[in-house]
C-alpha cells in the first residue's frame, strides 16, 4: 500500500468529536450538552447558548452578593431568661460621700493636707472663718495653731485609713438571708471617695455568697449611719467642693473592681431604699464581627480584664507619667502622691483625662460580661410610730436619725438571669449552602460537578503537555536518525508530505520509515 494513499491524522480526527464535546455530554452540568454539539450552529444551540449563559450570569452575580455580605461579618444579637437554682449574690460596695472625718483629723494632718482638703490656704490660714460654725471653728483654730508645732512624716494612705469612717462604727446592723452578718464580712478597698468598704467581694479567702431565692429580705440588709456630724465644714463653692450627705453604692461582680465615682448609684439618710437587681450576662464577638477583648488576658494591673480594670489601669499609667506618683487607691509599685502632688497634679489631671473626648483610656469590651440591672424604690424612715423606739435604741434624737440613718435593701428580683449574645448573622455553612443552591437552581451543578470540570480542565493540560514533549522527543530521534542513514531525498520528502506519525509512534518505527 502506498503511504501517499492512506488517510491523514486530520481526516481521521474529524471524524471524532472533540474533547469538549465528549465533557458537554458526560458532565452533570446541564444544558451544555445541547450547546457542544456536531454539526453547525442553529438556532436551538444559540437560544440554549443564550439560557446557559444568562443562567450564569446570575449565579455570578448572586453568588458575589452573598460573598459580600458574608465578609461585611454581621451580627444577630439573641437575648433569653435563663431559670437558675441559685445565683452567685454580688458585690455590694458602700462609700461615705465624706471622705475625711473632721476629728480624726490632726494638727500634723492640717499641716501637710490643710489645703487639699480645703480648710486652710496656701499660707496655713483658716479660709473664710467668718462662714464657719463657732464650735467647729474653735475646734479648727486649736489644730491650726503652728507656732510651736514640729511636723511630723506624713502618708496619704494612712491618712485615709486613720481618718476615713470606720464601718464598724457606721454599721448599726446587718442582715445577709435573714442571718446576721457584721463588719467582718465587707473588704476595706480604696477608692476616689477615699475608705470604701466591698460586701461578698470573694478575696482574701472569702466565699463567694450565693442565694437560692429572690425578693425582698433574701438578699443583703443593712442599716447604716453616715455621721453627718464628722462631715468636714464646706467653707465655699469649688470644683472639689460636694454637697450631698449620704453613701454611694456601686453592685458589681467579684471580678471587676469598683468604679464607683462614677457607676454608683446615691442613696439618701432618712429612707429604706430597696434594690431590685437582676444579673445579665453579655457576650460579645470579637473582631471582624464586633470589637470585643477576652477577659482572661487581663490587664496591667488586674488579673480579669474589665472596663472598670482598664480605666483604672489608664488613669494609674497617665498620673504616674505626668507627676511621678500614684493615687491611693491606685494598683502598683509606684510611690503615693503627697498632699501637694494631689493638689496641684494628681487631681487636675484626673480631671483634666475625664474632660477629654476619650482618645487617651480607650477601652474595648471585653467579650464576656457580667452586669447587674437596678430598680430603685425608696420609703421614707423613721415612720412615726417607730422614731421613739430607734432613739431609745441607738440612743440618738429623731432629727439625728433623719438626718444620719439609713437602710439599703439590695435582693435578686426574681431567680433568674438574662442571657445576651451576640451571634454571627452569616457563617460559612450559610454562604455554602447558598452557593451551592444557587448553582443548583440556574446551572444544575454541584460540588462534584465542579469537580468534573477541574479533571476535565487537569486531563486537558495534561494532553496538551504531552503533545508538546512528545513533539519535541519525535523532533530530536528523527534528526539522529537520519545522520545515520543513506541519503534518500526524494522518499524522505515523500513521506514528509503523506505521513502523519501518532505520538504514540516507537523509536523502531520511525527508523524503519525513516531509513
Amino acid at each position: 500500500m502506498d503511504l501517499k494513499d492512506s488517510p491523514s491524522e486530520d481526516s481521521l480526527g474529524s471524524l471524532h468529536p472533540s474533547s469538549i464535546q465528549i465533557f458537554a455530554n458526560t458532565s452533570t452540568f446541564h444544558g451544555i450538552r445541547h450547546i457542544f454539539v456536531f454539526g453547525p450552529l442553529t438556532l436551538r444551540r444559540f437560544l440554549w447558548t443564550v439560557a446557559f449563559v444568562g443562567s450564569l450570569g446570575l449565579l455570578l452575580l448572586e453568588s458575589s452578593e452573598r460573598v459580600a455580605f458574608y465578609f461585611s461579618y454581621q451580627h444577630v444579637t439573641k437575648v433569653d431568661q435563663v431559670v437558675a437554682e441559685s445565683l452567685v449574690f454580688p458585690a455590694v460596695t458602700i462609700c461615705n460621700l465624706n471622705s475625711f472625718r473632721f476629728s480624726r483629723i490632726t494638727t500634723n494632718d492640717l499641716y501637710h493636707a490643710g489645703e487639699l482638703l480645703e480648710l486652710l490656704d496656701v499660707n496655713g490660714q483658716i479660709l473664710e472663718p467668718h462662714l464657719a460654725d463657732p464650735e467647729v471653728l474653735n475646734v479648727l483654730q486649736e489644730k491650726a495653731n503652728f507656732k510651736v508645732f514640729k511636723p511630723k512624716p506624713f502618708c496619704m494612705e494612712k491618712f485615709m485609713e486613720r481618718a476615713g469612717h470606720d464601718l464598724k462604727e457606721m454599721m448599726l446592723y446587718c442582715k445577709f438571708r435573714g442571718h446576721e452578718c457584721n463588719h467582718k464580712d465587707f473588704q476595706r478597698v480604696f477608692t476616689r471617695y477615699g475608705k470604701c468598704y466591698t460586701f461578698n467581694s470573694g478575696q482574701d479567702g472569702r466565699p463567694v455568697l450565693t442565694t437560692v431565692k429572690g425578693g425582698a429580705g433574701n438578699g443583703l440588709e443593712m442599716m447604716l449611719d453616715i455621721q453627718q456630724d464628722e462631715y468636714l465644714p464646706i467653707w465655699g463653692d469649688t470644683e472639689e467642693t460636694t454637697f450631698e450627705a449620704g453613701v454611694k453604692v456601686q453592685i458589681h461582680s467579684q471580678s471587676e473592681p469598683p468604679f464607683i465615682q462614677e457607676l454608683g448609684f446615691g442613696v439618701a439618710p432618712g429612707f429604706q431604699t430597696f434594690v431590685a437587681t437582676q444579673e445579665q450576662r453579655i457576650t460579645y464577638l470579637p473582631s471582624p464581627w464586633g470589637a470585643c477583648r477576652f477577659s482572661e488576658l487581663g490587664s496591667d494591673f488586674f488579673p480579669v480584664y474589665s472596663i472598670s480594670a482598664c480605666r483604672i489601669d489608664c488613669e494609674t499609667r497617665y498620673i504616674v507619667e505626668n507627676c511621678g506618683c500614684k493615687m491611693v487607691h491606685m494598683p502598683g509599685d509606684a510611690p503615693f502622691c503627697t498632699p501637694e502632688q494631689y493638689k496641684e497634679c494628681a487631681e487636675p489631671a484626673l480631671d483634666l483625662l475625664a474632660e477629654r473626648d476619650g482618645g487617651t483610656c480607650v477601652c474595648t469590651m471585653p467579650c464576656n460580661v457580667t452586669r447587674y440591672n437596678k430598680e430603685l424604690s425608696m420609703v421614707k424612715i423613721p415612720s412615726k410610730t417607730s422614731a421613739k423606739y430607734l432613739e431609745k435604741k441607738f440612743n440618738k434624737s429623731e432629727k439625728y436619725i433623719l438626718e444620719n440613718i439609713l437602710v439599703l435593701d439590695v435582693f435578686f428580683e426574681a431567680l433568674n438571669y438574662e442571657t445576651i449574645e451576640q451571634r454571627k448573622a452569616y457563617e460559612v455553612a450559610g454562604l455554602l449552602g447558598d452557593i451551592g443552591g444557587q448553582m443548583g437552581l440556574f446551572i444544575g451543578a454541584s460540588i462534584l460537578t465542579i469537580l468534573e470540570l477541574f479533571d476535565y480542565i487537569y486531563e486537558l493540560i495534561k494532553e496538551k503537555l504531552l503533545d508538546l514533549l512528545g513533539r519535541e522527543n519525535e523532533e530530536g530521534g528523527h534528526n539522529e536518525d537520519l545522520s545515520t542513514c543513506e541519503p534518500m531525498a526524494n522518499h524522505s520528502e515523500t513521506i514528509s508530505h503523506t505521513v502523519s506519525v501518532p505520538l504514540q509512534a516507537t523509536l523502531g518505527t520511525l527508523e524503519e520509515i525513516a531509513c
